[in-house]
């Protein structure tokens, strides 16, 4: 962890540039300002999270420093504690404030306000205001607060010109503490009114960085801080008439079981539909065996040929059964730059209409069983996409153990969107009957392994605090900005550790040990799994990448039941290498290990099973 309150050493700040911190709860939109005023594109989602990490870039000749969401500054959490360090080093804050929730988000405003540092406040999202018959009055919200307050709309762009042209204009505000002298006597010997407030709030970090012990006012300074926002909304908010509209009826019905629950069925066999049927079928039957394997491999495999004899091991390396110029670059590009891109496009449209935050809540009981709250769900999603970018995510679960199960369950069950696009490929002529099958016992190690993990690691869950932003129309310009970006940084990820799978893959078929580990290990693939000896490749593979593995089965000829086998094996299989690295970044080894060999038993002692049953 940084030093408290210092962010010199994380963010370039050169001489003489003002720090400009943007500042909001979580879903606000901080991010669209923070992309309009650096030119610099950052995640825009509708869920928590997404900005944990500090971004900072340059707008004119000061530094624009984006912040976690929060609902306020303190050190309950990892997010508060970076956005506590950004906040508390600003020149200026520019808040940005949903006008759908005034109550919630001005908390945060006046507690910024309580630290002296001059503010400007961006209302954001008006347009939702109106639309649930909302009127607030500018003006007055600006001089009860003694900031400027700049309407705006910022998906669409609105006010924002404006919000940068009021920068030099930022105010110190009105405070809302009752015994400003204790407060100036502490800042006096802090020499910092920002810390002086988190000293007298009770912040031992901050105390403990100025040799302070913390003060015990907290819950009287938010307690009137509380009085004072609640005035200042019956002030400056009228309501205008009582109607409901149609997106707040579906939104309330989207986190309620009776009506939720086939909503969100209707939405996975969408997902289902679009990505194992369209993608998985279709589009890839014109990139992989049209584009790929019916046009380009036959023109590398000759014009390399007529320079490198293909039988020697330069030729296999490159346009080998295995080849870096052919497997390698038609599963890549051919096979699972579709998927992901698919997978992509579809949480992209969960993520930007609201609906991801609603499904945390409406599965927030069945995840509290598994020793998770529902906000565990969002990595759980994200996993679908990527496990290496899900396990990452986890940091915003509230504890420990959460995380721990989290990790597990995510190198354990949940496979990735190539592997799912692979799966749904292989799966989907088999009838009914193998994808209950195939998703039953995925589904049933699922519940298992988390129930077992929920009684066997000490502690208990932290309870599902989460914001339910209006549900929009997601925007297409938003939605294909951010498939493009994720599904470029997959191919950055997996080309080159696809290539070097390949030429592994190729040497070891090349000297003899592709053969032997086929031998060796056709006791478990043979007797116990009951699959072709050759199926060892595919987990070797998987051993590269999931999604790898999964696409070596393509190449086998196996029955039904077979083929429902290795693809309970292979989802259940060992974490791919990327995923691992982040696992041990995010855990530690001891725990990373455990995973990985958890794995290898789960997969093969549930595949065997299964195998027996069919």
């Amino acid at each position: 962890m940084m030093d408290c309150c210092n962010i010199s050493q994380q963010v370039d700040i050169p001489e003489g540039a003002k720090k400009i911190v943007l500042a909001g709860n979580p879903n606000v939109g901080k991010s669209i300002f923070f992309n309009d005023f650096t030119g610099v594109y950052v995640d825009v989602s509708n869920y928590p999270g997404t900005t944990l990490e500090i971004s900072s870039g340059k707008y004119q000749d000061d530094v624009v420093i984006d912040t976690p969401g929060v609902y306020g500054v303190s050190s309950f959490n990892d997010e508060e504690i970076v956005a506590r360090d950004v906040i508390a080093s600003a020149d200026i804050v520019i808040n940005i404030v949903d006008a759908m929730h005034l109550e919630r988000d001005l908390f945060l405003t006046q507690q910024i306000i309580d630290m002296g540092i001059p503010t400007i406040v961006a209302l954001n999202m008006m347009d939702e205001a109106e639309k649930n018959n909302l009127e607030i009055d500018i003006d007055r919200l600006s001089e009860e607060l003694g900031v400027p307050v700049i309407p705006t709309v910022a998906p669409k762009g609105e006010g924002l010109d404006e919000v940068k042209n009021a920068v030099n204009k930022a105010e110190v505000g009105k405070s809302s503490l009752q015994n400003e002298d204790k407060l100036e006597k502490l800042s006096q010997k802090i020499g910092n009114r920002s810390e002086a407030l988190l000293v007298l709030e009770g912040d031992s970090n901050v105390a403990a960085k100025n040799n302070l012990e913390p003060l015990n006012n907290r819950e009287k300074i938010y307690k009137n801080r509380r009085e004072r926002i609640n005035q200042i909304v019956d002030a400056v908010v009228t309501k205008v008439s009582e109607g409901t509209n149609f997106r707040t009826l579906l939104g309330r019905w989207m986190v309620r079981p009776l009506t939720g629950i086939p909503i969100l069925l209707v939405a996975l066999y969408g997902l289902y539909e679009f990505i194992g049927v369209f993608v998985a079928q279709t589009v890839v039957g014109i990139t992989e065996e049209t584009l790929f394997i019916g046009t380009y491999e036959p023109f590398i495999k000759s014009l390399i040929g007529n320079i490198v004899p293909q039988a020697s091991l330069i030729g296999q390396l490159l346009i080998g059964e295995f080849g870096l110029l052919t497997m390698a670059i038609t599963y890549t590009f051919g096979l699972l730059l579709p998927l992901v891109i698919g997978f992509y496009l579809f949480l992209a449209i969960l993520e930007d209409s609201g609906y991801l935050p609603r499904i945390a809540t409406l599965v927030d009981r069945v995840l509290t069983a598994l020793g998770m709250n529902g906000r565990a769900i969002i990595p759980m999603l994200l996993g679908f996409g990527c496990v290496t970018m899900a396990t990452i995510t986890t940091r915003l679960l509230g504890s420990k153990r959460e995380r721990i199960i989290a990790v597990f369950l995510l190198g354990l069950a949940i496979p990735c969107s190539a592997q799912i696009g692979v799966i749904a490929g292989l799966i989907s002529p088999l009838g009914a009957k193998y994808f209950i099958v195939y998703v039953g016992t995925l589904l049933a190690v699922y519940v298992l392994a988390g129930t077992f993990l929920n009684k066997v690691l000490p502690g208990e869950s932290t309870d599902l605090l989460i914001d339910l932003p209006p549900l929009r129309i997601p925007r297409l310009g938003n939605i294909l900005r951010k498939t493009f970006i994720k599904s470029k940084s997959f191919i950055k990820e997996a080309s080159p550790i696809f290539a070097i799978g390949a030429v592994v893959i190729t040497l070891m078929q090349e000297f003899g040990l592709l053969t032997a580990i086929q031998d060796a290990v056709s006791p478990i693939t043979v007797g116990w799994l009951g699959l072709p000896k050759e199926a060892a490749t595919a987990f070797i593979m998987g051993i590269v990448r999931r999604d790898f593995g999964a696409a070596g089965l393509n190449a086998l000829s196996m029955s039904a039941a077979q083929t429902t086998v290795s693809l309970i094996t292979i989802t259940l299989f060992v974490p791919c290498i990327a995923a691992m690295m982040i696992m041990v970044k995010e855990r530690n080894w001891k725990e990373s290990i455990a995973i990985w060999f958890g794995s290898w038993i789960i997969a093969f002692g549930v595949g065997g099973i299964v195998a027996q049953l069919l």
